[in-house]
């Protein structure tokens, strides 16, 4: 196995898996050990489990896209990767997060009531 494709595996392919860990296997309840926690998410359960299924989802959207972008350019381009694979990993979490963040606000108060419906 050469190096890049090593390397592309423990990056992008780990954080692959891990994203279908959190969306096969997300957490039921708040807790402080597992689960996307932020203070809004973790108001009541209600927002925790749209915060988690929100970021659960995106997440492995974007690390899937990181992960097949990553082997395309290893194997069809040829591609001399140092930092790239590791910075697709770090924007696959920043936008996530970005993602959630903004669902969260759209969908709840700061007080973590559910927002009404616009007509």
């Amino acid at each position: 196995m050469n190096d890049a494709l090593l390397y592309i595996l423990t990056t992008n392919g780990l954080l692959f898996l891990l994203s279908i860990i959190f969306w096969k296997f997300p957490p039921k309840k708040i807790n402080s050990i597992y689960g996307y926690k932020t203070p809004k998410a973790m108001q009541n359960q209600q927002i925790w489990d749209f915060a988690n299924s929100t970021f659960n989802r995106s997440l492995l959207i974007y690390a899937g896209l990181s992960f097949i972008a990553c082997l395309a350019f290893t194997t069809l381009l040829n591609a001399n990767l140092t930092w790239q694979p590791m910075a697709f990993v770090f924007l696959s979490v920043i936008v996530s997060i970005v993602k959630t963040e903004k669902a969260l606000n759209e969908n709840f108060t700061d007080e973590g009531k559910k927002k009404k419906l616009k007509k």
